[in-house]
């Protein structure tokens, strides 16, 4: 029997595993980088192990540290969480060499599977375009990482002149995130539904294929939204998915907790990929089949065989993820401190988490806040319920792509499962992505929440003689209010509302005829937030020295420079939307690109530069500028 788990991993997926150890009265253990020192993982452990010496993006793919690690603490059994080493036979076998218990499936069954070319060969599917054979006629075409997924080491190519790039960039991001830099390329199918299956195996010859899940809601190829079981499947489709899946672990000898991945188009199921690890999104058929994955995980790993038949699936359950990312802005993510993090409380909800308030979200790996996950009687339901949980949780701190998910769940594709394809936001992310209605009257809460602080402070502050309005803007909006004699204020800009109440933690403001109060928080980097909406304020006065000369390019977000693009120099002539240099955060590679047409007349960045927000990376000038500042110098 297993008494002392620990999990090879870090954030929410360790705090996930460590969940269940503790109701199987099993002691956990924690591994951590410098960056993560003071992570809710590590603090949720009954003992923690640093890992040393190598850099915070690349800690956790030591495989050899991690088992020392073990060792060390006196574990006997190794959880690989996902990501990282999850998927990697090699630390697979480290971990059995050293006397201790794997909590996966066997190093074989991962080797076989673990490059997707040679798992689409196991299950007679052909060969897949090399890179070097990829013809106008192929297009448009997927790069995609042999190993790893979430996303990472992917690209689509449209345009044969871009193979060479791309195939650079996917290499270097699958490298970085899962330490193999192999790639290939597949046609790519437009639109499809991305929908996989769940397997549970034991060492006795019992193979459990746990339903269907659709994972269609995808961002740069890594899923936003899933669900159990996958809608609006035709009977004898889903069948033909489940017995393929089981196919597929029976041909490896497949023990533990995996996953089969499609492509659905047309009516028509194309075979991706099997991950040989537990999926991010394993929450959803936890809930639909009532079932903990983790705690069967384990006793699978103890040699216990499993029921015959898994349990009967009941009801739909629905999980989003929360990103610290800005999708109006190419999901570019976030950092900072997530100053306030509740969730409504809800008996239909599950949270799982790797972040509490009061934590700092870094630069260094996947910006995933948590997993929010609702289970109900119906999709309608539970899509309704999962909607209404994140407009109530109260999320303070970095720009989170909360709103997005919010939309995305009412929108009326998303409503009709027929509509479901992995082009949603490719179709609708502008409208998405537009400003949330009521902004301008956050900003007049987030006003008078102030001047109620001030009041506080300093007294009442309404003067005999009229004085001017006191003026204050949140991002876009300028408001205008004085104090009333009553204690009270009046608001002149924006028009229309009547103040009913105001202190400095919840405003109540009355619109033709409604009333509604906000809650306002204030924060010291100048953020506010009031109700759902977030408020940076703007300035009165700008400081010269901090003024940007046009055309200049800065860092979107913290993070490294991976590569600037080939034969880049000052004196370059450039178009808008060019891209000039990549950005590696958390664990991605972000594009940058001009933000004009015209000349490249500095560049600061550099492959290796650490740089970060707001850091001045390139300028851009256009003809006109660059043609005055020459006459400047010859005069």
């Amino acid at each position: 029997m297993i008494s002392t788990v620990l999990v090879a991993n870090r954030g929410e997926i360790a705090c996930r595993v460590f969940r269940t150890c503790r109701e199987l009265g099993i002691s956990t253990v924690a591994v951590y980088s410098d960056a993560d020192a003071d992570a809710l993982h590590v603090r949720e452990a009954d003992a923690a192990v640093r890992l040393p010496g190598a850099a915070p993006s690349e800690t956790y793919l030591r495989g050899d540290l991690v088992v020392k690690a073990a060792l060390a603490a006196g574990a006997d059994a190794v959880h690989p969480g996902y990501g990282f080493l999850s998927e990697n036979a090699g630390f697979a076998r480290e971990v059995i060499d050293a006397g201790l218990v794997w909590i996966g499936p066997p190093p074989e069954a991962i080797e076989a599977m673990a490059s997707k070319t040679r798992a689409k060969e196991l299950l007679g599917i052909a060969p897949l375009t090399e890179v070097t054979e990829v013809t106008e006629a192929d297009l448009p075409v997927l790069v995609k990482a042999a190993a790893g997924g979430g996303g990472r080491g992917m690209r689509i190519v449209r345009e044969l002149g871009d193979l060479a790039g791309a195939r650079e960039s996917a290499a270097a991001e699958a490298a970085s995130a899962f330490g193999d830099g192999e790639v290939f390329v597949e046609p790519y199918v437009e639109n499809g539904r991305h929908v996989e299956v769940q397997l549970l195996c034991d060492a006795h010859g019992t193979a459990w294929a746990l339903g269907t899940r659709d994972c269609s809601l995808q961002r740069r190829h890594q899923k936003v939204v899933e669900e159990a079981p996958a809608p609006g499947l035709p009977a004898a489709l889903e069948a033909s998915l489940l017995d393929t899946a089981v196919r597929a672990a029976k041909a490896v000898g497949y023990v533990g907790a995996g996953t089969v991945e499609f492509l659905v188009a047309d009516g028509r199921a194309h075979f991706l990929e099997m991950n040989t690890r537990l999926q991010v999104e394993h929450p959803v058929t936890e809930e639909v089949f009532g079932v903990d994955l983790v705690a069967l995980q384990i006793a699978v790993a103890e040699g216990r065989a499993l029921p015959p038949e898994p349990p009967a699936a009941r009801g739909h359950a629905i999980e989003a993820r929360l990103y610290a990312e800005d999708p109006a802005r190419e999901w570019a993510p976030q950092t900072g401190v997530l100053h306030r993090f509740e969730p409504p409380r809800d008996a239909r909800l599950r949270v799982d988490t790797g972040y509490v308030s009061g934590d700092t979200i870094g630069v260094h790996y996947d910006p995933m806040l948590a997993k929010v996950i609702v289970h109900a009687p119906t999709r309608a339901e539970a899509v309704r319920a999962l909607a209404r949980a994140l407009e109530r949780s109260r999320i303070h701190g970095p720009v989170t792509n909360r709103e997005l998910l919010v939309a995305s769940l009412r929108h009326p594709e998303f409503g009709s499962p027929e509509t479901l394809d992995t082009g949603f936001y490719d179709r609708n992310l502008p409208a998405l992505t537009g400003a949330v209605p009521g902004e301008e009257y956050a900003a007049v809460a987030a006003a008078l929440a102030r001047a109620a602080a001030g009041r506080g402070r300093f007294g009442g502050g309404w003067r005999n003689l009229r004085s001017q309005d006191e003026t204050r803007t949140y991002g876009d909006h300028e408001v205008r209010y004085r104090p009333t004699r009553a204690g009270g204020y009046e608001v002149s800009v924006p028009e229309g509302i009547r103040v009913v109440s105001a202190a400095p933690d919840r405003v109540g403001l009355e619109v033709a005829g409604v009333v509604r109060h906000l809650d306002v928080a204030v924060y010291e980097d100048g953020v506010v937030h009031a109700g759902r909406h977030r408020l940076t304020v703007r300035p009165r006065f700008t400081d010269p020295r901090e003024q940007t000369a046009p055309g200049s390019l800065l860092a979107p977000m913290p993070g490294t420079v991976v590569r600037v693009a080939d034969g880049l120099a000052v004196g370059d002539a450039v178009v808008a939307g060019q891209p000039l240099l990549w950005l590696e955060a958390m664990k991605m590679e972000h594009r940058v690109v001009a933000p004009a047409s015209g000349t490249l007349t500095a560049l600061h960045a550099a492959p290796g530069r650490q740089v970060e927000v707001g850091a001045l990376l390139a300028v851009v000038s256009d003809d006109a500028t660059t043609e005055a500042a020459q006459e400047d110098q010859t005069v």
